[in-house]
């Protein structure tokens, strides 16, 4: 299942997996964590950069530093906190050292976050669509000159742009956010909580280009016994449920699980039926969680990364349950 490098996404019924380094970790065990992976035959691993915790780029440069086959993808370095010059640069550097391993993503960024920083944009659209763009042109070695509301270049040309150009991928949610990515990007980074439908939503509103890659991150949490397993995830699935996002949204049970909770509150989400589970996340027995990741798979995810735990002891827990999900993966899609 693994890449043999940036042109070859795997058919639909075959994902990639990996899984995702939470901001929560500390950064020293990105090498614990990369090893591991790579040992136990998985195929990705992606870092998490959120403000104001720790960094995708020197992450991402650690975990490669450390494997030789891995694939590392960055989820997502947000558009305006780097000029966008330099976060080519940034990217070139990494795919040089690692060539055909890295899956950069780049976003809106949070907006109060970026408030925060002082690098909030009078249009977040507009600045997405200038520095992917641009940031495009120059890993393909193209001298850049753009004037943009966001972006300005005179001349500028990395040196050398990489020998294998790694795709840049948008992690993005809104409906002309996604039909951006279409137009602009190689692929999108979905966050957590994009069910199968909501993949195929997103897929369909990028326009579904040719060679388009859908990278998705879903929540983990592997337990013999189902209904612990529900327990465990009702107040993610509560958060999910009180944001309304899109991509919960999109569950074809949104509205009776809203009617449910918006009754009984979180008492209701633990006796979710099986089935409304399996199009939330890769939660629940071994069976479950192979069946989501198909779900998605047949949806049109290419790679399929599962978050774990917040704390150290229980992302150990879930990198040890990644590598017998990625081998029992293997054997259901073989």
């Amino acid at each position: 299942m693994r890449l043999g490098g940036y042109g070859a996404v795997m058919a639909t019924n075959s994902p990639n997996l990996g899984m995702c380094f939470d901001r929560n970790l500390p950064a020293a065990a990105i090498v614990e964590f990369a090893e591991a992976l790579e040992a136990g035959g998985v195929d990705q691993l992606w870092v998490i950069e959120d403000c104001f915790y720790t960094a995708g780029i020197s992450l991402a440069a650690t975990a490669l530093a450390r494997t030789e086959r891995l694939h590392v993808g960055i989820g997502i370095l947000p558009a305006v906190a780097r000029n966008a010059a330099i976060t080519a640069m940034e990217i070139a550097t990494l795919a040089e050292l690692a060539p055909g391993r890295l899956l950069p993503g780049i976003g809106h960024g949070v907006q109060d976050w970026m408030e925060q920083m002082g690098a909030r944009r009078a249009s977040p659209l507009t600045a997405l669509d200038e520095v992917i763009t641009t940031v495009r042109q120059l890993l393909r070695g193209d001298t850049v000159n753009f004037e943009g509301q966001e972006v300005t270049m005179h001349d500028v040309a990395l040196v050398p742009a990489p020998t294998q150009v790694p795709p840049v991928l948008a992690g993005v949610r809104g409906p002309k956010s996604l039909a951006l990515a279409g137009r602009v990007a190689d692929g999108v980074v979905l966050a957590e909580g994009a069910g199968p439908a909501y993949v195929r939503q997103a897929i369909e509103q990028a326009g579904a280009p040719e060679g388009f890659r859908t990278s998705v991150f879903s929540a983990l949490c592997l337990v013999p016994d189902r209904k612990v397993a529900y327990q465990a995830m009702t107040p993610f699935l509560a958060g999910l449920l009180g944001q309304s996002e899109a991509s919960i949204k999109a569950h074809p049970h949104f509205d009776e699980m809203i009617e449910r909770f918006e009754a009984q509150g979180d008492a209701a989400i633990a006796d979710f039926p099986h089935d409304w589970w399996i199009n939330i996340g890769a939660i629940g027995t071994m069976d479950d969680v192979i069946a989501h990741i198909e779900a998605l798979a047949d949806a049109g995810a290419n790679d399929v990364s599962l978050f774990p735990g917040p704390t150290l002891e229980l992302a150990r827990e879930d990198l040890q349950s990644v590598i017998e999900i990625t081998a029992a993966a293997r054997t259901s899609f073989a």
